[in-house]
């Protein structure tokens, strides 16, 4: 199933409950502006030993609600920090699609760049992807090119290394 969401997506960086706690990096969302009822959050990111993080991704359209638990980010390999921080990087646009994915599968994105300076992201949650009615979800938001893919990519390398959250 793929729900896709109107244009003019900000990606916003909020907590659970309002405030995070200095130690705690806030959630990251992102969710269309004029269809709010479409978007992607990042929570729940700790971290076992220095080489990683896991985190929770929901995606969210209406009829539409996934959620993968324990998502794992390799500080040792490319990331979707980085990922993202060169789709910022190429305000001006590119022709097809690029694509980044977890080790594991769970967490797929690709994205797209549209005449008016628009990246189209689809974010492809897919747990358990070998094991019998494994299930997969997609929704797609709309960024701008410039300042709101740079903001999502810097939410997104806050979130994934900022400290503590060490668990243990």
């Amino acid at each position: 199933m793929t729900a896709y969401a109107v244009p003019r997506t900000v990606p916003l960086m909020t907590s659970p409950h309002g405030d995070s706690p200095p130690h705690e990096p806030a959630d990251v969302v992102v969710r269309c502006r004029d269809n709010p009822s479409v978007g992607v959050r990042f929570r729940d990111r700790f971290r076992d030993d220095q080489d990683s993080a896991r985190y929770t991704v929901e995606a969210w359209a209406p009829g539409l609600t996934a959620r993968v638990d324990e998502v794992v980010a390799w500080f040792t390999d490319p990331d979707l920090a980085p990922f993202l921080e060169s789709l910022a990087a190429d305000y001006r646009g590119w022709r097809g699609e690029r694509r980044w994915r977890t080790d594991n599968r769970d967490l797929a994105v690709s994205a797209v760049f549209r005449s008016g300076g628009h990246v189209g992201l689809t974010w492809t949650l897919r747990p358990w992807r070998n094991a019998a009615g494994g299930w997969g979800a997609s929704v797609t938001t709309w960024l701008e090119a410039g300042e709101q893919m740079s903001a999502l990519a810097a939410g997104i390398r806050h979130f994934l290394t900022a400290s503590p959250g060490c668990r243990g």
